[in-house]
């Protein structure tokens, strides 16, 4: 694996492991949303929100655009492209142990 690729790894990885930024993705599954229809559903601020929001776009997952005076964000699915090939490589998903894949994890973020 390339250290470009590990870091694009690491980077969407790193996104996903947030469960508000999760959110944001799935509710975006539906459509394109307005940053502050995004932070409706939030017990937080509109920075924070902001924050989850620029952290998922420099992990290329969402991207956002200004129309007119309102900033929107959609999803960009084939962002998630190389994470799901990368564990594809371990074998069919139902047939994965997550226990053993967890600690597969461990031991290689430890090195």
């Amino acid at each position: 694996m390339t250290l470009t690729m590990s870091t694009a790894l690491d980077t969407t990885f790193a996104a996903l492991a947030d469960s508000t930024r999760r959110a944001i993705l799935t509710m975006l599954l539906e459509d394109d949303m307005a940053v502050t229809d995004v932070a409706e559903p939030f017990d937080m601020s509109l920075a924070a929100i902001s924050k989850h929001l620029t952290i998922l776009t420099r992990a290329g997952l969402i991207t956002q655009e200004k129309r007119g005076r309102v900033k929107w964000c959609k999803l960009e699915p084939d962002a998630m492209r190389e994470g799901i090939v990368w564990i594809e490589s371990f074998g069919q998903l139902e047939a994965l142990n997550f226990d053993a894949f967890e600690q597969f994890l461990g031991k290689e973020l430890e090195e």
